[in-house]
C-alpha cells in the first residue's frame, strides 16, 4: 500500500438560472438570508407548537445549530427581575430512544457545569419532544481561528479540553465524539465548554446508573445480532471473489464478513443471504445443504459455524478472496459512533471492548490540526480508508503490530514507514501566504488521500518554496520572510514537548495511550495551574 498526501478540491456547480441572475446584480446573498430567516421562523414556530409550555419561558431567537439527532436554538430567558440570560435550547428528535436521552441528561446534571463540562439548566418536555435548556456560550467556527491562532492559544486549547475530557472520565463517561464543534471555545472570554452527550457510554464502573443501562442495551442487541442465522454457500469455488478497491488494500481476519461485493459472478450470488424464512424451514435448508472446499472439511466448517474459535486460519488471509470459514464467522458487533476522521483505530476495527482511550485519541486529532493548521486532517468515506490513512501516518508495521494487542489482525501489502510529526506538521503548516489562501477560500481541507504513487510526498501545490521536498525549487523573499518571522506568534518555537505529547495521544495501542490525567501534568503545560 503506497500512499500520498493530497487535497481534495470541491467540483465548481454550475449555476442556476435564477441563483445566476440573482448574483449578477448582488442580491443572491440577501435572497439566501431571506430563505434562512423563513426556514428557521418555521421551526421555531413548530417547536412552540410542540412544546408549549416554552413560551412562558422562552423567547427564541434564532436556530444555531442541527444534527442528525437535535437541533439547538438561541432563546432569552424571560427573567422577572434580573439582566436577561442567554440559553442554548437543544431539541431531541423524537425518534431518540427515552433510555439515551435520559442518560445524555444525567451526563449534563452529574459531569457538567464545571471543569468545561456544558452544565444543565433546566429540561421540558411534552409527549415525545424533549428539551433540554443549558448555558449559552458564544463561541467561534474552529475552521475560521484554526490558522490565526497563536501557539500559546494552542496550549491553554488542548489543556482547558483535556481538564473536561479528566472530569468526564473520573465519572466513567466516555464522550464518543470529541471534535472542535462539540468543544466551544470563546477566544476573547477564554472560556470553553464539552457538549453534546447524545453518543456517551459508559465504562464497566461508570458513576452515571442510566450508562449502565445504555451499556448494557447495547451489549444485549450485540448478543442478538452475533446469533443471527449464519448463511452457508452450497459450494464456494476457488475463484476470485471480485472485492472493492479498500478489500485489496487491506485485509483482516476478522474483517472479511458480509465483504462489499463490486461484480456479479457464480461465487458471489451463492454468499447472498436468502430471504428469511421460519425457524422450521431453516433447519430443513441447513441438513440439505454441504460446505466443500479443497482445504477446508465439512466437519471444521460446522464447527466454525457453532464455535467460531479464534485460532481456525482460514483459507482467503492475505487474498481477495472469500472462504467458507469466513463466510460461517458470526458479524462482529462494536461501537462505531462517532465522526469520520476522529475515530480511533480500535474503533476503526470493530474492537469491542473500548475505553475513555479513544476520546484521548479524538483529542490527539485536534492537537494535529492545530499543530499543522489543517482541518479536518483526516477524511475518508469508510472505516478501511480511514485506518490506511492512519498508516500513512502512524506506519503500517507499527498499526498492524498494535492492533494485535487488542485481537486483531490486519494486512498492509506494502510496508509504509512512519512520519515524523514535527517535520509533517512543519510541512503542513506552510508559510503566511497559504495559511491565507487557505482562510479565503476553505479549499484546503486537509486530507490524506489514498492514491498508488511511486513515493510518500507532499504534492506540488502543498510543497513550501524553498525546501528541500519541492520540486522546482524557488526562493522566498527577504520581505516574505520578514512578514512570516512577525506573524509566526510563537509558531518558531514549538517545542519538542508538544511533539512528544502528540505522539502520546496518537498512540496505536489504547492501553499505553496516554490518559487525560497524565497529559494535564505532561511538561508541556508545565507553566499551566490546574
Amino acid at each position: 500500500m503506497e500512499a500520498s498526501l493530497g487535497i481534495q478540491l470541491d467540483e465548481p456547480q454550475p449555476l442556476s438560472p435564477l441563483r445566476d441572475r440573482l448574483q449578477t446584480d448582488g442580491s443572491f446573498k440577501k435572497y439566501e438570508q431571506n430563505c434562512r430567516l423563513r426556514g428557521v421562523e418555521k421551526d421555531i414556530e413548530r417547536l412552540y407548537e410542540a412544546v408549549p409550555q416554552l413560551g412562558s419561558v422562552f423567547k427564541i431567537e434564532d436556530k444555531i445549530g442541527e444534527g442528525t439527532f437535535s437541533s439547538v436554538y438561541l432563546a432569552t430567558a424571560q427573567l422577572k427581575m434580573g439582566p436577561e440570560e442567554k440559553i442554548a435550547l437543544k431539541h431531541l428528535i423524537p425518534t431518540s430512544h427515552p433510555i439515551r436521552i435520559a442518560a445524555e441528561l444525567q451526563c449534563l446534571t452529574v459531569a457538567g457545569g464545571q471543569d468545561n463540562v456544558m452544565g444543565v439548566k433546566y429540561c421540558f418536555r411534552k409527549n415525545d419532544h424533549v428539551v433540554i435548556a443549558m448555558p449559552y456560550l458564544e463561541h467561534e467556527s474552529f475552521l475560521e481561528i484554526l490558522n490565526s491562532l497563536s501557539f500559546q492559544e494552542v496550549r491553554e486549547y488542548m489543556f482547558n479540553l483535556f481538564k473536561a475530557l479528566r472530569r468526564i472520565h473520573q465519572f466513567g463517561i466516555v464522550h464518543r465524539d470529541i471534535k472542535p464543534s462539540n468543544f466551544l471555545y470563546n477566544r476573547r472570554l477564554k472560556k470553553y465548554a464539552l457538549v453534546d452527550f447524545g453518543l456517551a457510554q459508559g465504562t464497566c464502573d461508570t458513576k452515571v446508573e442510566l450508562l449502565k443501562l445504555v451499556r448494557s442495551e447495547a451489549q444485549q442487541e450485540s448478543c442478538s445480532q452475533n446469533k443471527a442465522p449464519i448463511v452457508m454457500a452450497n459450494k464456494v469455488s476457488e475463484g476470485s471473489v471480485g472485492l472493492s478497491v479498500q478489500r485489496s488494500v487491506l485485509g483482516e481476519r476478522n474483517f472479511n464478513i458480509q465483504s462489499s461485493i463490486s461484480h456479479e459472478s457464480p461465487a458471489a450470488k451463492l454468499i447472498k443471504q436468502p430471504k428469511p424464512m421460519d425457524v422450521t424451514s431453516r433447519k430443513l435448508a441447513t441438513k440439505k445443504k454441504v460446505v466443500s472446499t479443497k482445504t477446508v472439511t465439512s466437519n471444521i466448517t460446522r464447527k466454525a459455524a457453532s464455535t467460531c474459535p479464534a485460532n481456525l486460519t482460514c483459507d482467503c488471509y492475505a487474498t481477495d478472496q472469500v472462504c467458507s470459514v469466513c463466510l460461517s464467522r458470526r458479524q462482529q458487533v462494536a461501537p462505531r459512533a462517532g465522526t469520520p476522521g476522529f475515530r480511533a483505530p480500535e474503533v476503526l476495527t470493530k474492537c469491542p471492548n473500548q475505553t475513555t482511550a479513544i476520546d484521548m485519541w479524538s483529542a490527539g486529532v485536534i492537537f494535529l490540526s492545530l499543530l499543522s493548521g489543517r482541518y479536518p486532517f483526516y477524511k475518508a468515506s469508510d472505516d478501511l480508508t480511514a485506518l490506511a490513512q492512519i498508516m500513512t501516518i502512524r506506519g503500517s508495521r507499527e498499526t498492524i503490530q498494535a492492533a494485535k494487542t487488542f485481537g486483531k489482525s490486519v494486512l498492509c501489502s506494502k510496508e509504509v514507514p512512519a512520519q515524523n510529526l514535527r517535520t509533517l506538521c512543519e510541512r503542513l503548516r506552510g508559510t503566511p501566504s497559504l495559511a491565507v489562501e487557505k482562510q479565503e477560500d476553505h479549499a484546503h481541507e486537509s486530507t490524506l488521500s489514498l492514491r498508488t504513487d511511486q513515493n510518500l510526498k507532499l504534492p506540488p501545490h502543498m510543497e513550501l518554496p524553498g525546501n528541500s521536498f519541492h520540486e522546482d525549487g524557488g526562493d522566498i523573499s527577504e520581505t516574505s520572510v520578514n512578514k512570516h518571522q512577525a506573524n509566526l506568534k510563537g509558531w518558531d518555537q514549538v517545542p519538542d514537548e508538544a511533539y512528544d505529547l502528540l505522539d502520546k495521544l496518537l498512540d496505536l495501542n489504547p492501553a499505553t495511550r496516554i490518559t487525560a490525567q497524565e497529559a494535564l501534568i505532561h511538561p508541556f503545560f508545565q507553566d499551566l495551574s490546574l
